[in-house]
Formats: structure tokens, C-alpha cells, sequence
């Protein structure tokens, strides 16, 4: 990790002056906004400070690759690093804080705790990612303990996991309020993520087509097309698009329970997670 004394904004990988620090705002009465990142950041992650900055008078974001949500196998190792790159941008949004702890401090030797979460967490990402949710939950629980914030903005980009997070803070009566932060987009309607720097320039060009599917699937699921043969028609553009289609589903908007067969006469979601090559596209959308 790089010298966070060297960054352009206030950092610290230290508890104890986080919390010191949290605490002076706490007694000025002030009140607090966080949003966690994995570093990497782009245009939508600082557009959740911003959504931050307009609800709290001190905002704090943090920056942490958590091994806990990646597999064997999965893209730990290679996940882009760019902590001088984000303080600048983090900076210049006017964030007030960045908190980039260390893998030992939030993982000691002998860390034995783990946090099961059901509900929106059943089926899709878990169908093929299931190790997942629990590591989202316990460090994000780590992460609220340490930081006590009055707001977390989480982005829709990743849908399952703002259900997930608004789930579990409600059932353990956290007093945080979740706000859910709007996607953003390229031109082409590709949903920013950090993973896109892994895309060549052909699968860049091939990755905004996502955004296509998901779109006539929303829309003819508005037109109370069958949601079933709406699926079938996605999933058959998507497998003529993308390498692998992990799934392309529409779920309750609310819980992510399964739809009734038939037209969706509740708030819907549609979901998607596809590849190319070796990198992991997801998005979402909502049915009008």
C-alpha cells in the first residue's frame, strides 16, 4: 500500500485515529456519511460521495480489497490497485476521510466469526458466486462498527448486494441509514464498473450490447409479455453475444423473490451477469 501520508486528502489505515477522528465530528454534532469502495475508482463511485456530501456534513469513504468475497480462482490478485490515483479523485470530490485498513488489522490471526445472510441473498449471485455475501457482510459490518456512520450510499450497479445491506442492517437494528446510489453509464449505456480496465477494445465495443438485452427485457416485461418467454428471448441474444451467461433473471424488485409465471403485475428487477473472455460484467435494470 502506498504512504497515506503522502495522499492529497486526510487518510489513515489506523484505527484509533479513525475513530478519534469520527468521534471530534460526533461532539461538533456533525453528521456522518460513508461509502465503501474497493478502490479502482471511476465517475460512479464518486457520484456516491457526492449523494453523501448532499446528506452529511462529513463524508468517508473507504478503500478495501476484501479477500474474504473472492474465491480461489477468482480475480483477487489481479484486481486493480490505484490508491495515489483514487486519493486525488477522492480529494477532489471534497471527501473528508479515506480509511484504507489492512488485510492483518481486519482479518487478525485467529478471525473465526462469520455472518450468514439469506433472504435477497438466495439464488442468483450465490447460485455461482456462494462465498460472496457472507464476506460482504462481515466486513461491511466491520467496516459500520468502526466507522459508525448516519448514511451508507451503495450503488444499484450492484443491486443484490444494496438488498442484501439494507437487509442485514434492518434485521441487526443498525441505526444506519441506507441510500441507494443511481448507476451510471457510458454513452453506449455500459454500467461504469472498475473491472471494464480489463476489457480489450473488441469486448469493450461487444460488453455495451448488456445494457441492450436488459433493456428490451425490462421493456417487454412493461408490455406484459409472459416474463418467462421475455427471459428466453434474453438469455438467447445474450448467448449469441457473450462467452458465458451465469444468469438473466427478473425478480420481485423488492425482496428478489421469484416472479408468479405469466405478465409481472409487481415492482420488477432484471439482473444479469455475463462474461467475457475472463472478466465478469453485471448490471441491472428496472421494468418500468
Amino acid at each position: 500500500m502506498s504512504d497515506l501520508s503522502s495522499l492529497r486528502l486526510p487518510a489513515t489505515a489506523d484505527l484509533t485515529v479513525l475513530r478519534q477522528t469520527v468521534a471530534d465530528w460526533r461532539q461538533q454534532g456533525l453528521r456522518i456519511g460513508f461509502v465503501p469502495t474497493m478502490g479502482a475508482l471511476h465517475e460512479g463511485h464518486l457520484s456516491l460521495i457526492q449523494q453523501a456530501r448532499e446528506k452529511a456534513n462529513r463524508v468517508v469513504a473507504s478503500i478495501f480489497v476484501n479477500p474474504a468475497q473472492f474465491a480461489p480462482g477468482e480475480d483477487f490478485d489481479a484486481y486493480p490497485r490505484t490508491m495515489g490515483i483514487d486519493a486525488a479523485k477522492l480529494a477532489n470530490a471534497n471527501c473528508d476521510l479515506l480509511y484504507a485498513p489492512l488485510a492483518s488489522d481486519m482479518y487478525p490471526e485467529g478471525f473465526s466469526t462469520k455472518l450468514t445472510v439469506e433472504g435477497p441473498a438466495q439464488g442468483l449471485e450465490t447460485d455461482f458466486r456462494p462465498h460472496f455475501f457472507a464476506g460482504v457482510a462481515v466486513v461491511v459490518t466491520k467496516l459500520f462498527n468502526r466507522i459508525q456512520p448516519d448514511i451508507a450510499i451503495f450503488g444499484e450497479k450492484d443491486y443484490q448486494q444494496l438488498l442484501v445491506i439494507q437487509r442485514m442492517v434492518r434485521d441487526l437494528d443498525l441505526p444506519i441509514e441506507i441510500i441507494p446510489g443511481t448507476t451510471l453509464r457510458e454513452r453506449d449505456g455500459l454500467a461504469l464498473s472498475s473491472r471494464n480496465a480489463y476489457l480489450s477494445t473488441k469486448d469493450r465495443e461487444t460488453a455495451a450490447k448488456l445494457n441492450e438485452i436488459l433493456a428490451a427485457f425490462a421493456h417487454d416485461l412493461s408490455k406484459d409479455v409472459d416474463w418467462e418467454m421475455a427471459q428466453g428471448k434474453a438469455l438467447a441474444k445474450s448467448a449469441n453475444v457473450f462467452d458465458r451467461v451465469d444468469y438473466i433473471e427478473a425478480r420481485c424488485a423488492n425482496t428478489l423473490t421469484a416472479l408468479r409465471p405469466g405478465p409481472v403485475k409487481q415492482p420488477a428487477r432484471v439482473l444479469a451477469a455475463v462474461w467475457l473472455g475472463q472478466t465478469r460484467l453485471i448490471d441491472n435494470m428496472a421494468v418500468e
